[in-house]
């Protein structure tokens, strides 16, 4: 077992018990083994730590550059994500997830290192937040950890923390919205800005259906529509995947569980005695108290610059361009699951803190779709000339998980023909509604579902497998999905 970091005061002590857990879980589901998990997390956790002593003791500005402002285990995750990158340009990439290796090497993954503008809105969002704030949402939307436990590891008032957390969603939404009218968008996409945020804003409000069209298509207004609505129960796989990126939806899944596990209904027994106040927690909600009042009259005048005639797009980009006709997806129905994905995990809870990636200058114009966010450009399920031609193939349907209102299922296709692009349909007996797919993106007609294949995972050699997970809502029964398809063609059970 590799050496790990070894806490020298008692307060490094507390931050190791609390983050450790948190950073071995993601850390585990980005390696291929036990030995390796332990390996990344120790290397990841010293040098999360090390980036927060350097901004803490202000070592960052003497070069230059902006001192990291997310909280601890935010950082301490992504920690994780840029040592595993080392870990692929160094030659260890065989120690990896080869899922992971695939986003790694993806534009996805330069999406978090790339220029500021381009980087995912949530992780913008949380980062423009003060500290203690940021701290408060990640561990109660992300963690999963009770409000009461929250209040006592940020010394804050559990009787008030209520009242400061829909505070500081709303604080938040409003830094996502405004990160939102910053970046450079198509003039399409700047047309719908307005109209995005009024639904977005209200709990009632329907979503028009050039809207619904329009973000069915377009992943970067998608993200925006996931970090601005926080009504719902999105707002926690939105902060997850924006943040953290590959694994997101799985790291969050795990975090939900190990809290359940550990604290079993009832208060934490090592929060019995409450910690020590967070000496950034007054001065935060003081600020957060002005910035309230001033949030709503600058984002409507940035949002009205925004809508001027003749505005810039910020792209060269000519207004006019008329909504796709690709099918929207409805909102999923149903709450984010409390049990865990089913790869074995180091599940233990955690609070969270952690940081994001310096500032890098040139832009690369990578997709902005993280892994393990919700899709649906999927296509009608009629054979697509442009793949490669029929194909036998042998489809594993896998239940992972059951809750009373929803439920995780991978789909796993072996194919005895090579191809170049891929699409699998299926139909589901029981009216169960998929919310969200990782892997593959999805449209639901009715009973059937067709998932296409992801930028990174499209080629498949003869005789080999593909795969994608999703989730998705069920009640009365929930049988297997029937009637699978690849590219047009069916496939064995």
């Amino acid at each position: 077992m590799p050496d790990l970091p070894t806490p020298q005061d008692a307060t490094e002590a507390a931050l190791f018990s609390e983050c450790w857990d948190a950073v071995l879980s993601y850390a585990d589901l980005c390696t291929a083994g036990s030995s390796a998990a332990n390996q990344l997390a120790a290397e990841a956790f010293s040098a999360g730590i090390r980036e927060a002593r350097e901004a803490e003791t202000g070592t960052f500005r003497s070069a230059g550059r902006r001192p990291a402002r997310l909280p601890r285990i935010p950082l301490l995750l992504t920690a994780v994500r840029t040592t595993a990158a080392t870990w692929e340009e160094n030659g260890r990439g065989h120690d990896l997830d080869p899922d992971l290796r695939l986003w790694l090497n993806s534009d996805k993954a330069a999406r978090y290192s790339g220029p500021p503008l381009r980087r995912p809105l949530a992780l913008r969002g949380l980062r423009d937040l003060q500290e203690p704030d940021a701290a408060l949402l990640w561990l109660a939307e992300v963690e999963a950890l009770p409000q009461t436990v929250v209040a006592r590891r940020l010394g804050l008032d559990p009787a008030t923390v209520a009242d400061e957390l829909a505070q500081v969603r709303g604080l938040f939404r409003d830094r996502c919205q405004r990160n939102h009218l910053d970046t450079p968008m198509e003039a399409q996409c700047r047309s719908y800005a307005r109209l995005l945020d009024a639904v977005t804003r209200s709990t009632g409000a329907d979503t028009p259906g050039d809207l619904s069209r329009h973000l069915a298509t377009c992943v970067q207004c998608a993200e925006a529509a996931a970090c601005l609505r926080l009504h719902g129960g999105g707002l926690p796989g939105a902060l997850a995947g924006g943040v953290i990126g590959w694994g997101g939806l799985a790291y969050l899944e795990r975090r939900r569980r190990a809290t359940e596990v550990r604290l079993g209904g009832r208060p934490d027994p090592a929060d019995t005695d409450a910690d020590p106040p967070n000496p950034g927690a007054h001065k935060a909600r003081v600020v957060r108290s002005g910035l309230l009042v001033a949030a709503v009259l600058v984002s409507a005048l940035a949002l009205a610059v925004s809508m001027m005639p003749g505005g810039s797009t910020g792209d060269g980009a000519t207004a006019g361009d008329g909504p796709s006709d690709r099918q929207p997806v409805a909102d999923p129905g149903f709450t984010l699951p409390t049990a865990s994905a089913a790869r074995p995990s180091a599940d233990s809870p955690a609070p969270s803190d952690s940081g994001s990636g310096d500032d890098s200058p040139e832009p690369k114009n990578p997709d902005p779709e993280p892994q393990g966010t919700k899709s649906s450009t999927a296509r009608e399920d009629d054979p697509d000339p442009s793949a490669s031609a029929s194909a036998d193939c042998t489809v594993d349907y896998e239940l992972v998980n059951e809750w009373p209102d929803g439920f995780q299922a991978t789909i796993k296709v072996t194919t005895e023909r090579a191809l170049d692009d891929w699409r699998v349909a299926w139909s589901f007996r029981d009216g169960q509604q998929v919310g969200q797919m990782w892997d593959a993106s999805f449209a639901q007609n009715g009973s059937r579902v067709t998932a296409t294949a992801a930028d990174y995972n499209k080629t498949v050699t003869a005789g080999g497998e593909l795969a994608f997970g999703f989730l998705a809502s069920w009640e009365g029964e929930n049988s297997a999905g029937v009637d699978f398809t690849l590219n047009g063609h069916d496939c064995t059970s």
